[in-house]
């Protein structure tokens, strides 16, 4: 399934979890922080900027998160696999042309943009930046899928969780 997506967000959920979808709008270097090294990817205009909340939480801190990727171009951090903070983390970020979930990775502690933590109810769900919006296959039944501007743009803003 294609859904078209250009400047606003695509929410997918199934709650408490969920998935927010940006386009990144911009060609720009995105940095990738690990505790042994520094790298930089491409990020071009197509590609995704994937917010994932597998527990839930506020859909505008999903927001802020993207806005500070995508607009700001603030770095990913990774935490080594051990670290005890990645079960804290409630949100978090991946950025690429093609972005899938999965449930068995701990949260922030991989640097391969191509994963992201998701709940189990989200796990499996391939996301591909194309030049309509996004791709999505995998997505499982009952997932509402649903689009909004943030706030900061003075329109419609849908729900929160």
């Amino acid at each position: 399934m294609i859904v078209t997506l250009k400047d606003e967000f695509l929410l997918i959920r199934t709650p408490p979890s969920f998935l927010i979808i940006g386009k990144a709008q911009e060609c720009f270097p995105l940095c990738i922080e690990t505790s042994s090294e520094e790298y930089c990817q491409t990020v071009e205009t197509t590609d995704l900027v994937a917010v994932s909340a597998p527990e839930g939480g506020d859909i505008d801190a999903g927001v802020m998160l993207i806005e500070l990727v995508r607009r700001y171009h603030t770095p990913l951090i990774v935490l080594p696999g051990n670290h005890p903070g990645s079960r804290r983390l409630r949100y978090v970020v991946s950025v690429g042309p093609v972005i899938t979930t999965n449930c068995s990775i701990r949260r922030g502690t991989h640097p391969e943009q191509h994963l992201i933590c998701a709940s189990e109810a989200l796990s499996g769900i391939t996301l591909q930046g194309v030049k309509e919006g996004v791709r999505i296959d995998n997505l499982p039944p009952d997932t509402e899928l649903i689009h909004f501007r943030s706030r900061t743009n003075n329109e419609f803003y849908k729900n929160k969780t």
